[in-house]
């Protein structure tokens, strides 16, 4: 294992990976990647699915079998993306059990055609939980205005749940409202809280890359490069405030877990940046990071692991916003672009996906 690694985990980091494929499961690449770099999670999106299914011949038997039968071409789509996630799944069971059920955890996306529906997430949620059927799961519904009551029902009926695609403090704290309000119902409702888990994707580059472009046109590049962190810095405090709460303390006293941040899209864009930025500089205990394979590598060969470098920092964070601020970054704007370019990404990849299905759909 590499040392680095160990590091980071014991800072109170959960290492996730950013990725799945029927390929990685078959070869025993998951198993390795768990026995050897510290990872304790997987998260998967339609773009990964996408292009799992572009690569190799992982797929082709349950495609030709799904053919056979005449499944319509959304149904087969769950089914081959439930298949591999039942079986990541269960390859992360053992460290799921040895967590207490905190981590070992795989998360699945319900259509991201959805997500301006509260009601048809909500079904879509159910019928995901459903069909994968392991207690490890976890689905990940988008933090649009439309998804937060998703999100609040999915935990009241005891369904573990990863909001996805947040970019924004305001959303954030929208998120946790919704997450306190789901336990609440579940408490309610005499559910076991403990067995409820959650996790706030909060994504760090693309923040950069979206403002780091409008610095350019501002004539500010002494900037670039400082948004993503900050202002996942920042989540982090927002998250301390609401473990502080009274709210929060009665659901803990009642079994309840944290919804802990987790920090998505980690992987570097600008190749001018340290390709481990948004792990190293975003270290604090009990956060997740879900990273692409290239950025786990990385992270392990050379990443600088020197203990707690967000709650250090919040200062320093909120003097960067108030700088972007006067340098005319428009933050508002900017949280409502990556929302909308985050659902109108992952419904391409989801359509790559159905168009992908329906050509290799041959009997």
């Amino acid at each position: 294992m590499s040392e680095i690694l160990n590091k980071l985990s014991g800072q109170g980091v959960a290492i996730w990976l950013d990725d799945i494929s029927r390929e990685r499961l078959r070869t025993g690449n998951l198993e390795q990647l768990i026995r050897e770099k510290n990872v304790v999670g997987v998260t998967s999106n339609p773009t990964i699915f996408a292009n799992a299914l572009s690569k190799g011949d992982a797929y082709d038997t349950q495609l030709h079998d799904l053919a056979v039968r005449g499944v319509e071409v959304g149904e087969a789509v769950r089914a081959i993306t439930t298949y591999d996630i039942r079986w990541a799944a269960d390859v992360l069971r053992p460290v799921y059990d040895a967590s207490g059920g905190v981590d070992g955890r795989v998360s699945l996306e319900v259509d991201p055609r959805l997500a301006r529906d509260s009601e048809k997430t909500i079904a879509e949620a159910r019928a995901l939980w459903w069909l994968v059927d392991r207690p490890n799961l976890m689905i990940k519904i988008p933090a649009t205005v439309e998804g937060l009551p998703a999100i609040t029902q999915a935990l009241s009926e005891g369904i573990s749940v990863n909001v996805t695609l947040i970019f924004s403090l305001e959303r954030y704290r929208a998120v946790m409202d919704a997450w306190l309000a789901g336990l609440e119902a579940a408490q309610a409702k005499g559910l076991n809280l403990a067995t409820i888990e959650s996790v706030a994707s909060f994504f760090v580059s693309r923040v950069d890359t979206e403002i780091d472009k409008r610095l350019d046109k501002l004539g500010k590049p002494e900037l670039k490069g400082k948004a993503g962190i900050a202002n996942a810095r920042l989540a982090y405090a927002a998250f301390e405030e609401v473990m502080n709460s009274e709210r929060w303390q009665r659901l803990r006293g009642a079994g309840a877990r944290p919804q802990r941040p987790l920090w998505a899209s980690t992987g570097v864009k600008n190749p001018e940046y340290s390709d481990t930025m948004y792990v190293d500089q975003l270290v604090a205990p009990g956060t997740v990071n879900t990273m692409p394979e290239k950025t786990l590598d990385a992270t392990a060969d050379h990443a600088n692991v020197t203990g707690d470098t967000v709650r250090p920092f919040y200062e320093q964070a909120w003097n960067t916003m108030a700088a972007l601020k006067d340098a005319g970054v428009d933050y508002d704007d900017v949280v409502k672009v990556l929302e909308d370019e985050g659902v109108e990404k992952f419904e391409a990849s989801w359509n790559e996906l159905l168009e992908s299905v329906t050509k290799n759909l041959v009997p």
